[in-house]
């Protein structure tokens, strides 16, 4: 009886552990392993209809047309682990040594961003455009949610030192950007880099995905993360709880500009604020009403821009 309660046991032991690992490498190929195919993610931004949909249409044309007017050069480097990473650059004869790195969200491309892209020319930026790793031209086979980018971006922002003479860098991005952008702060950087603006930004790879796991599949973080996380450190060389933006701007000394919709879904805002309370002294927080994910720019552009400016003036200052 012994023996058969044994074999039971460990019977139910051994198809608990193949189905963890078989869910585990699922949602690796989901989540983390590169791939082309749309992903459906808890809390994206519905399609604008009528009026604003037509007006949204005849900005976005318009951003294509001043896109298309101007010369962006293409850019590479060589990471860490001997990846080619791809770029786009715009070269502002006004720019002065200013310039900006902007990150773009999970699954996008250097491509976007455009209405960001044109006000930093306006200003009288450079500005550079990675394809983060696992994205766009760049090479690598897994996603990296911001935490091999990290040493990524020091290597974009050393190339805008040497490469293009930068004096004054400021790293800005969106979603999974903002997240890179943050998790960048926590390293050492050059003198030149003068601040950081995170724009929906998440607190850790592995809050976003267990919260994305909680609304898409009604399952619990626990166990099924930590398998997760263990087999993307077998496979792509980090784990879910060392992806840490939050640690990050622990460590962060320079200027921190927080933005976030306070209807995010996607990135609960919560995560702002918990990511403003972990930051240094030298740090503002802008909750945009009525913003959904990445879209405090769309719903109070004017805003944005005045706020912006007058972050990067002070950071330069």
């Amino acid at each position: 009886m012994k023996k058969r309660m044994l074999w039971i046991i460990g019977s139910i032991l051994l198809i608990t552990a193949v189905i963890l690992i078989g869910a585990g490498n699922y949602f690796y190929s989901v989540a983390i392993n590169r791939h082309h195919e749309p992903i459906s993610l808890h809390g994206g931004s519905e399609p604008a209809s009528g009026e604003e949909a037509r007006e949204e249409q005849a900005k976005l044309e318009e951003l294509v047309k001043w896109t298309e007017g101007k010369q962006f050069d293409s850019a590479e480097v060589i990471s860490e682990d001997g990846l080619k990473l791809s770029a786009i650059f715009l070269k502002n004869e006004h720019s002065n040594g200013k310039a900006v790195i902007l990150a773009h969200g999970y699954k996008g491309n250097n491509t976007q961003m455009p209405g960001i892209t044109k006000y930093y020319y306006e200003l009288g930026y450079n500005i550079l455009k990675p394809d983060a790793r696992g994205h766009g031209k760049s090479e690598g086979d897994y996603i990296g949610y911001g935490w091999h980018d990290r040493k990524d971006y020091q290597i974009w922002i050393d190339y805008l030192i040497d490469k293009k003479k930068a004096k004054n860098i400021f790293l800005h991005g969106f979603s999974m950007g903002a997240a890179t952008v943050l998790m960048t702060s926590g390293e050492e950087l050059p003198i030149e880099v003068k601040g950081i603006i995170s724009d929906s930004g998440y607190t850790s790879v592995h809050e976003e995905l267990s919260h994305q796991l909680k609304y898409l599949y009604r399952l619990p973080a626990f166990p099924i993360m930590q398998v997760t996380s263990i087999v993307t450190t077998l496979r792509a060389g980090y784990s879910f709880t060392e992806a840490s933006a939050i640690e990050q701007v622990k460590k962060n000394s320079l200027p921190l500009f927080i933005i976030h919709g306070d209807k995010d879904e996607l990135v609960p805002t919560e995560m702002a604020n918990e990511l403003y309370e972990a930051a240094g002294e030298n740090k503002e927080i802008w909750i945009v009403p009525g913003a959904g994910h990445t879209e405090g720019y769309t719903v109070a552009e004017a805003e944005y821009q005045a706020r912006l400016k007058d972050f990067l003036r002070n950071a330069i200052q």
